[in-house]
């Protein structure tokens, strides 16, 4: 039984993550515990395709564990095969690059346990059909992640990063907690089989929905909620953060799809209103963040949020259509936002490999100390320069196609017959445009500054190519994005079940489209073939490359930079990561990051240099963070005074507290 399969491969990783424990200082551990970690997830990878594609009904497991009167619940369905699938690619590809990256990381024995406890926390979430085992199982996974946020325990960066994600973790699991007390109602039916059946009020609906959005929300990172994603993500392991940035926010997103789309029952269209303001800012705000950082890891986490943004911008459509009774386009829009789920959690995770890679050979992440990498580390720079290409959404590869379908969803909006979704979407869909446009300018920033023009600094200079377990998984993930963008509609028509199960309907079958093109919703209005784009991109680039060669010189001349009709011998005066998203800067940095510069000119005679020092503030975090953090801390200072209470008075207060929860639940009842 598929299930059963799943959850004896979970009880092998939690077993592993023990066994790295005793394994702790040999030099065998680090191969077994990856090793056997690889080959744990791709047997779970397999299960959860083959369920998925073989197009099966639902399965259900109950355990005597958990809560004595409910015990614990598992299902497979659709939905969660396709998340067991990604979280199980990206854990199999992170172990294959750990097995190159533990060898040289500084202190593997603090990271090595928690990876597939990690790893075995978010299966078990996608598994989870009660609400305390979601619970369980969320906390777990939020737990083994930020000890492998903070393994770097000396740095006080580290230690920072994992305070603020401890934070937002435990908010969010107690809106995750609150949001199920509602599902379960007076009776307590924490089974999601009860909630299902269940039918809810439209006060509770929008509660829930907001209390998920809160909880989810800010596991995948969307705006206000996304402070500790730009935090977490560079302190930790870089093949852990591929995990947390390409997958963890994924298993967010799962949580808001389950609830939302299966449990909640039939929608408001209100609430794609929520989703889609929500996934429009992130969006752009994402991609801001990302265009204004220099650390190429803060960069590729601030780019998650804008990736998250547009997950739930189509999934925003797809509540409003399907609310709305048009259950192609909830189909089209649905299929969009799982499709985009696929496509980042295989992008980011190769983005976060080639920049651990370059971490390790140069020492640094700082794009303003690196240059020219693409002679020192070849294979390096060829698979993230697919992944740059790949989630800035150029053609042919595979993040296009799936931000293709969702701007596809987004002009069938105008047959949504309030007028609020009428005006938002068109607005939003402007904030897309412009979000793609900027993410295009992000990585060629990202790339040109990190492996063209010449090196700028020593340890650039000496950089060497990565390991080959490092390359191998670089490459895999590579060739993975190229053939999703070549061949879209295969995972098209492997998302089929998936959106059956939620919404009812799946979009066409797209194999059977002539020349493996995609047909959203009929061939007049609008197709797209990537394999015909690639096609005609390496045509003309080879007929270029060869009118060149057959009428140029065939002496090659190398020559200094040129300066205006001078040599220029000092890397410092190219292009740099900050001098890049100048203009940009301009444009948005006063009004959405109360952007200033201050230029020193030294008066005349002076023999010092002028200096330009640009300002940036994080606007959401001084004006919303900072003012709750004052305010907690005055009422805790207040509130210090019950420490001093005699044991009279403290009874009285939990005699109090008694009795106002008597009271909250006979008028609940």
């Amino acid at each position: 039984m598929p299930i059963i399969l799943l959850l004896s491969g979970i009880a092998a990783l939690l077993i592993l993550a023990l066994l790295a424990l005793f394994l702790s200082g040999r030099s065998s551990a680090t191969s077994v515990v990856y090793g056997g970690g690889l080959l744990l997830s791709l047997g779970l990878l397999g299960v959860g395709a083959q369920h998925l594609l073989g197009n099966t009904a639902p399965l259900e497991l109950s355990l005597p564990l958990g809560l004595p009167w409910i015990g614990a619940h598992f299902r497979l369905d659709a939905l969660s095969a396709f998340f067991v699938v990604i979280v199980n690619l990206g854990a199999a590809v992170s172990c294959l690059y750990g097995l190159g990256y533990g060898q040289h990381a500084e202190d593997p024995s603090r990271v090595r346990p928690f990876v597939p406890a990690f790893v075995a926390g978010m299966n078990l979430v996608l598994l989870a059909a009660d609400a305390f085992t979601f619970l369980l199982s969320w906390e777990f996974m939020s737990l083994a992640s930020w000890a492998l946020v903070v393994a770097a325990h000396r740095d006080p960066r580290s230690l920072r990063a994992g305070y603020i994600y401890a934070l937002m973790a435990s908010l969010g699991t107690f809106a995750l907690l609150l949001a199920f007390g509602l599902l379960a109602g007076p009776n307590g039916s924490y089974a999601f089989a009860a909630m299902r059946a269940a039918h809810f009020t439209p006060a509770v609906g929008a509660l829930v929905l907001c209390l998920v959005v809160l909880g989810a929300g800010s596991k995948a990172g969307l705006v206000p909620l996304h402070v500790w994603l730009p935090e977490a993500h560079p302190a930790a392991p870089s093949h852990v953060s591929a995990l947390m940035s390409g997958v963890m926010t994924k298993v967010a997103v799962y949580a808001v799809i389950r609830i939302v789309f299966d449990l909640l029952g039939p929608p408001h269209w209100w609430w794609g209103v929520v989703l889609l303001a929500l996934g429009g800012a992130s969006a752009l705000m994402g991609i801001l963040y990302a265009l204004f950082d220099a650390d190429q890891k803060r960069v590729l986490a601030f780019s998650t949020i804008e990736n998250v943004g547009f997950i739930f911008v189509a999934l925003g459509l797809a509540l409003a259509f399907r609310a709305d009774g048009f259950q192609a386009a909830a189909a089209l829009a649905l299929t969009a936002a799982l499709f985009h789920v696929f496509n980042h959690s295989i992008l980011k995770g190769l983005l976060f490999f080639g920049t651990g890679a370059v971490q390790h050979a140069t020492g640094t992440r700082d794009m303003e100390r690196l240059g020219g990498l693409i002679h020192r580390m070849p294979v390096t720079a060829f698979c993230v320069l697919v992944g740059c290409v790949g989630i800035a959404a150029l053609p042919p590869l595979n993040a296009f196609a799936s931000e293709w379908l969702t701007f596809q969803a987004i002009l069938l909006s105008p047959s949504l017959p309030q007028w609020g979704l009428k005006l938002l979407v068109p607005a939003v869909g402007a904030l897309l445009a412009l979000a793609v446009t900027l993410a295009a300018a992000c990585f060629v920033r990202f790339f040109g500054t990190s492996f063209l023009g010449r090196p700028r600094s020593e340890a650039a200079c000496g950089a060497e190519e990565t390991d080959v377990f490092s390359r191998a998984a670089m490459l895999f993930l590579a060739g993975v994005a190229v053939l999703a963008g070549l061949l879209p509609g295969v995972v098209i028509d492997a998302l089929g079940p998936v959106s059956s199960s939620l919404i009812g309907h799946q979009m066409p079958v797209q194999t059977s489209q002539p020349w493996l093109s995609i047909v959203p919703i009929a061939a007049s209005r609008s197709s797209y073939n990537g394999l015909l784009v690639f096609i005609f991109i390496a045509m003309s680039a080879g007929i270029v490359a060869s009118t060149i060669h057959v009428f140029a010189s065939r002496r090659v001349r190398r020559a200094p930079a040129w300066d205006c009709g001078f040599a220029d011998p000092n890397p410092a005066l190219q292009y740099s990561a900050s001098s890049f998203s100048e203009p940009i800067r301009r444009v948005f940095g006063p009004l959405l990051f109360l952007a200033r510069t201050e230029v020193e000119i030294p008066p005349p005679g002076s023999m010092g240099p002028a200096r330009l020092r640009v300002h940036l503030e994080d606007v959401i975090w001084q004006r919303l963070y900072m003012p709750v953090t004052g305010l907690v801390a005055g009422i805790a200072d207040r509130l210090n005074v019950f420490q001093f209470l005699t044991i009279r008075r403290y009874l009285s207060l939990v005699f109090l507290a008694l009795v106002s929860l008597l009271l909250v639940l006979a008028i609940w009842s």
